[in-house]
């Protein structure tokens, strides 16, 4: 007798799927929707994480923490210096190598210190202290720099998708229009040329398109540079406010971040030029020396001091005093050349922002309300059959060009709004 078990029927491969998608559907997509979420670029996660991956920040961190590190040993004392000696071994007679049998042979152990002065010492604690305040302002200019570079890409490519969105509203527009004038030249309503006339416009749109997305592509690209793969994420929310007060800012131009390294610079001249005032006063030295020579002869202590004697200060120090001197002046008249050059620039840089926002509120105030009324009245005119499609065409090219100015003139703006926000580290 033989038992036969029946065979459940097989589940279709495609109806798993499906099964497995309706369960799992829910939970994959509220992964992917909060993935997309903690993936999305805001302004301010821009900055951060570009603070964070720069390699020349990097750099300028780790030789402002070597520059501090040397400030504790500065003004130590140098390392003392141990000898060890053998003085008056016989080398003939009857006492030869022998060290016991001479009473003049001696092992003798030393321990000596160099002093340099304390005003030399005083010196190269300041010299130490300015090094670090310069790489300090030089990492401060280096941060600065980088979210400037930042903002302005990110701003670039929130701009250029702004008008990308704007021309896919045009698009869309004519590709009604163009099936408008389809059933209007099959209903007789409309010349055949109108519709190669619309195909023309689609044809210069597309190359419009190419465009507006090569400046996309490039502010991507920008970004790129400190993001990398992060820069490839969708933006999120807009560019924050940056109000400016020219007064404050003409005021503060001292602390520009070109600006922040020449103060320690030039203390590190002064003193690197109070060391080698110092060297004309000298240093000296001690010495302390212990002598044991063979049984019974008496061990010895010596001490010694010697001291540097500068006679030559004339030929030697005052001429490098002089040229530290010189290097000071230098530095100086080249701080007071940028302050002026920077000065410049932001008055230049103000009045073009002064400039751009009279433009934009022309624009915004006027021109843009003429030319939505120039669309209505063109596109009436041609369904009424008394206006041409060329007209049409044109107001509506006009409209988006206008819309696109506006944006281009917001862009604008906001970049030199980043570039005079970010000139010194109290900006944000």
């Amino acid at each position: 007798m033989s038992f036969h078990t029946p065979r459940r029927p097989a589940v279709p491969a495609a109806a798993l799927a499906w099964a497995l998608a309706t369960l799992m559907g829910p939970a994959a997509q509220a992964q992917s929707e909060g993935r997309a979420q903690a993936q999305a670029l805001s302004f301010d996660r821009a900055l951060a994480l570009a603070t964070a991956q720069s390699p020349m920040l990097a750099a300028r961190q780790a030789a402002a923490d070597a520059a501090q590190q040397l400030r504790t040993s500065a003004a130590e004392l140098p390392d003392p210096r141990v000898s060890v000696g053998l003085d008056n071994l016989p080398i003939s007679g009857p006492e030869r190598w022998r060290i016991g049998g001479e009473p003049m042979t001696q092992r003798s152990l030393g321990w000596m210190q160099d002093m340099p002065n304390r005003a030399k010492r005083a010196a190269r604690a300041d010299g130490a202290q300015a090094r670090s305040e310069r790489e300090r302002a030089l990492l401060q200019a280096e941060r600065l720099a980088v979210q400037r570079e930042v903002a302005q890409a990110w701003l670039a490519r929130w701009y250029a998708e702004r008008q990308l969105a704007l021309f896919t509203t045009l698009e869309r527009e004519n590709a009604l229009l163009l099936d408008t004038v389809a059933a209007r030249v099959a209903a007789a309503r409309a010349m055949p040329g109108e519709a190669t006339m619309a195909r023309q416009d689609a044809l210069l749109l597309a190359d419009r398109r190419d465009e507006l997305e090569r400046e996309r592509r490039r502010a991507q690209a920008a970004l790129a540079r400190w993001l990398g793969l992060d820069a490839l994420a969708p933006l999120e929310g807009g560019p924050p406010p940056m109000p400016l007060d020219p007064a404050s800012l003409r005021a503060g131009i001292a602390g520009h971040s070109d600006l922040l390294a020449f103060a320690p610079m030039l203390r590190m001249t002064q003193a690197e030029r109070q060391e080698l005032q110092a060297a004309k006063h000298g240093d000296w030295s001690w010495q302390l020396g212990y002598g044991r020579r063979g049984a019974g002869y008496g061990d010895m202590v010596s001490f010694q001091l010697t001291f540097e004697l500068p006679l030559a200060a004339a030929t030697r120090q005052d001429p490098q005093i002089a040229a530290k001197r010189h290097e000071a002046e230098r530095i100086a008249a080249e701080r007071d050349d940028a302050l002026r050059r920077r000065l410049e620039e932001v008055d230049m840089q103000l009045a073009e922002l002064a400039e751009l926002d009279n433009k934009l509120a022309r624009l915004q105030q006027a021109a843009l309300a003429l030319a939505e009324e120039r669309v209505t009245l063109a596109l009436a005119a041609y369904q009424a059959n008394r206006g041409d499609l060329t007209a049409v065409l044109a107001a509506r090219r006009e409209r988006a060009e206008l819309g696109m100015r506006a944006l281009d003139l917001q862009a604008r703006a906001a970049a030199l709004r980043t570039k005079l926000n970010y000139l010194t580290g109290e900006a944000r």
